[in-house]
């Protein structure tokens, strides 16, 4: 039988990583940044998503819920703001690494409280574009034990 794919969704604006406030974000664009989380898989099978659209960051959720091992999320502002994105995490039975480019608790107040936290099985932030890497090599430890 086939392994379950891990599933990273990256949510709105993280198509510009590499442009946009590279002294928060850095310059690794979110194709180099699906290379590493690749790389970091190994054999594991891996579905990438990204968009603008809060639904579409939904129904990602969904396939995992039906298809997925592990998630590892950076809903980026949605994190802060969308309940529907947390009810579909809430539904879904792995583990999920919430993950953030920037450390969000040396940021303004407004990115202090994310709702994806309470479903969260664990969270990175502030260790950059690497911490995606970081991430799925937890979230592969995590459904190994």
């Amino acid at each position: 039988m086939a392994q379950k794919p891990i599933y990273v969704i990256n949510g709105p604006n993280l198509n510009r990583l590499g442009k946009r406030e590279p002294e928060i974000y850095g310059t690794t664009t979110l194709v180099q940044v699906e290379a590493m989380c690749r790389k970091a898989a190994g054999k594991r099978p891996l579905r990438f998503h990204q968009s603008n659209i809060e639904g579409e960051i939904v129904n990602f959720i969904h396939q995992a819920i039906d298809k997925g091992a592990g998630i590892v999320i950076n809903p980026a502002g949605y994190s802060f703001t969308s309940v529907p994105i947390l009810d579909a995490l809430k539904m879904f039975p792995g583990p999920i690494i919430e993950l953030h480019i920037s450390n969000i608790h040396r940021r303004e107040a407004i990115y202090h409280n994310s709702l994806v936290s309470k479903a969260a099985t664990a969270v990175i932030a502030g260790l950059g574009p690497r911490g995606y890497a970081l991430a799925v090599r937890a979230l592969l430890e995590m459904l190994e034990s």
